[in-house]
Order: C-alpha cells, then sequence, then structure tokens
C-alpha cells in the first residue's frame, strides 16, 4: 500500500461524503428521477472519453444485459431512492444507512455465491443488523407521517440493491475491465431514467445552484470517484478500498453541519457505531489475524 492510496481513500471518503449533501439540495429541485437520471448522464459523459481512449467501447455492446443489471442495480434505482430520501432526512442520516451496504454484500454472497461465513462473520452480521434494525424503528418512529418510515425504507432497500449488485458483477461481469462496468453501468443507468425523469422533470426550472451542485454531484461524486474507487481496488485490493465505508458517515456529518446546519445525534452516533462495528465482523476485516510471524521472546 502506497501513500497515494491513503490519499485516493480519503478523497473518495470525502466525496461519497459530499454526495449526500448534494443530494439534500439537488433532490428537493429536480426530483429523485430526474436529479438520478442526471447524475448518472453526467458520469457517462465523464467516463465514455477514457473508456473510448482504451479501446474498450465494444464491451459496451458485448455485454449489455449484464451493464443494464448492474446500471438499475448499482446506481438508477439506488440513486433515486437516496433522492427521495433526501427530501426527509438529514444526509448524515442517510450515510449511515448506507454504510450497512456490506452487511447486504455479505449475507447475499452467502446465500446466491455460497460463500463461507465464519462465527465471526455471522456474529457481525446479527449486531450490524441488530443496529440498522435500531436506528431504523427510532427514525421511523419520529413522526406518524408517512414520509420519514418510506425515507428509512429507501435509505435500506439502496443498499441491498448494492449488495445484489457486487455479486451480480462478480458472477457475470468478472474479467471485464473496471472502466468499463462504471461507464455501461451509468450509461445504461441513464437510458433506463429517461423515461422516469422525463415524467417527473419539475414545473419550475431549478435555479443555477441547483445546477451547479448537480454538476458536481455528477462529475465529482459519481465520475471521478468511480475511477477512484476502481483505481483503490486495483492498487490496494478490494479489502482496503471497501475501508471507505467506515469514513464516508464521519464526511456526511461534517459536510451536513457545516452547509447546511444538520445535527448530530445521539442515535445516529450508537447506531453508526453498532454498524459499523457489525460491518467490521462480517466483512472479515476483524478479528485479523498476524500476517507475519509473530515474535514471542
Amino acid at each position: 500500500m502506497r501513500r497515494s492510496d491513503t490519499r485516493d481513500l480519503l478523497l473518495l471518503a470525502a466525496l461519497w461524503g459530499a454526495s449526500f449533501l448534494f443530494m439534500r439540495i439537488t433532490a428537493p429541485a429536480f426530483g429523485p428521477w430526474a436529479m438520478a437520471a442526471l447524475r448518472v448522464a453526467g458520469a457517462t459523459a465523464l467516463l465514455w472519453p477514457l473508456l473510448h481512449w482504451r479501446g474498450q467501447s465494444r464491451l459496451l455492446i458485448e455485454r449489455w444485459p449484464d451493464l443494464l443489471v448492474v446500471g438499475l442495480a448499482n446506481s438508477a434505482l439506488p440513486f433515486a431512492l437516496f433522492g427521495y430520501a433526501a427530501l426527509h432526512l438529514t444526509g448524515g442520516l442517510a450515510a449511515v444507512f448506507n454504510a450497512a451496504t456490506p452487511l447486504f454484500g455479505a449475507l447475499i454472497a452467502w446465500l446466491w455465491l455460497r460463500e463461507s461465513l465464519t462465527a465471526w462473520r455471522v456474529a457481525g452480521l446479527l449486531t450490524g443488523f441488530g443496529g440498522v434494525s435500531a436506528l431504523a424503528w427510532v427514525k421511523a418512529g419520529d413522526t406518524a407521517a408517512g414520509g420519514p418510515a418510506l425515507a428509512v425504507a429507501a435509505c435500506l432497500a439502496a443498499p441491498l440493491l448494492y449488495g445484489f449488485s457486487a455479486s451480480f458483477t462478480r458472477r457475470r461481469l468478472s474479467g471485464v475491465p473496471s472502466l468499463a462496468v462504471a461507464t455501461g453501468s451509468q450509461l445504461f443507468a441513464a437510458l433506463a431514467l429517461a423515461a422516469p425523469a422525463a415524467l417527473t422533470w419539475p414545473a419550475t426550472p431549478p435555479g443555477l445552484q441547483a445546477w451547479a451542485m448537480l454538476a458536481a454531484l455528477s462529475a465529482l461524486c459519481t465520475g471521478l470517484a468511480y475511477i477512484l474507487y476502481f483505481r483503490l481496488i486495483a492498487h490496494a485490493g478490494p479489502a482496503f478500498a471497501m475501508t471507505v465505508t467506515y469514513l464516508v458517515p464521519a464526511f456526511a456529518v461534517a459536510w451536513g453541519a457545516v452547509f447546511l446546519g444538520e445535527r448530530l445525534t445521539v442515535p445516529m452516533v450508537l447506531g453508526c457505531a453498532v454498524i459499523l462495528a457489525g460491518t467490521a465482523l462480517a466483512t472479515g476485516l476483524l478479528p485479523r489475524r498476524p500476517t507475519g510471524p509473530v515474535d514471542r521472546r
């Protein structure tokens, strides 16, 4: 692992944390569907020239059915779901729920790919999902209105889709270059969202600030973030890249507090701690075995 890998990890966490801030601003202006459609369309415009330069454009035609599934499960639907949640929940809270993604990924990999689960990993799944359930119960019960409860459900459906997408990608797109997967998934997500975005396009034109935030969400938090993420996987391995999950909620809470005045609540802190502890166990990050000889002197 190089120093540049740590730098990329921190930058990626800052960008994905900022995405929850940008969604809080753009979702009310564009609506969840239009926001998600423009986000993936902008990311496609950024990634396509890189893919073409590497001569991998043909892969989008050869593998389009699988790329369409990944585009729906890993971008189109989760982005729209988090966009809806942004209308009712703080960005920090949505990021805490998003931290459950590796939990769903580990569970689906066990059910579908028959990955083995040790006692520690089972304990991690139970702990993590316990934290998610407790936090969801507290937040959904804050008010009798349907909005927050549905927003919590959206925040739980999105990481479930992410977890499915990870296993699907391993099963159907193993060996396909990462840039092709990233570009193809964004392209087909944009095509899938075109009709819903057109049908729900806002009657009031969004302002300049909303467009600027959407451009940042698309170019920085989606296009550039994908490049950083796949570069981390290539240079430092998936286990190291996955640790970004632990940093995103902290950045999301910080951005929300600085720019939107969002508050950090005790249930959020406790729920996040339990979820991340369970994630560390469920994904095998803890407990770690020593990789070198043990000095027994």
